[in-house]
């Protein structure tokens, strides 16, 4: 479903990786995510054009939960071997839609380190990280058998 800008984040992260190569929106997307740096360029094509309310100190500023959240999903779109842990560690952040979107990166990837990480998320107290950890689960074991 398109964005405000028409486009949808896939389009836009695939978009970035014409730019400037996956490997460097990779990179970036970690960096966001582990809180060592924030790219606004690649920030504004994360996160559309609600960036400019983080950007400006709204939402939590840079700081917030939603720059990881954006960065998570990037990851998505743009992936390698590179983000595995960060992902991993991700499904535990304080921000439930952080989790969510750390085990839909595990689901969509099929990542088998994080199959401990969404099991624990089994009993988290949001729904939706819930159902996320769950499609995670089935996609890892039923890729396993």
């Amino acid at each position: 479903m398109p964005g405000l800008w028409g486009i949808t984040p896939r389009e836009s992260v695939r978009g970035e990786c014409e730019c400037r190569g996956e490997e460097a929106v990779v990179a970036g997307c970690l960096d966001v995510l582990t809180g060592r740096n924030v790219d606004e360029r690649l920030l504004r094509v994360l996160g559309g054009p609600a960036a400019e309310q983080v950007l400006d100190g709204r939402e939590g500023g840079t700081a917030g939960y939603w720059p990881r959240v954006w960065a998570s999903r990037g990851l998505l779109y743009a992936w390698n071997e590179t983000a595995t842990a960060a992902v991993v560690l991700a499904a535990s952040d304080e921000a439930w839609r952080v989790r969510e979107m750390a085990a839909k990166v595990i689901a969509s990837h099929r990542i088998d380190d994080g199959l401990d990480a969404v099991i624990r998320l089994r009993g988290d107290p949001v729904p939706r990280v819930r159902v996320a950890a769950q499609r995670a689960i089935a996609v890892l074991t039923a890729a396993g058998a």
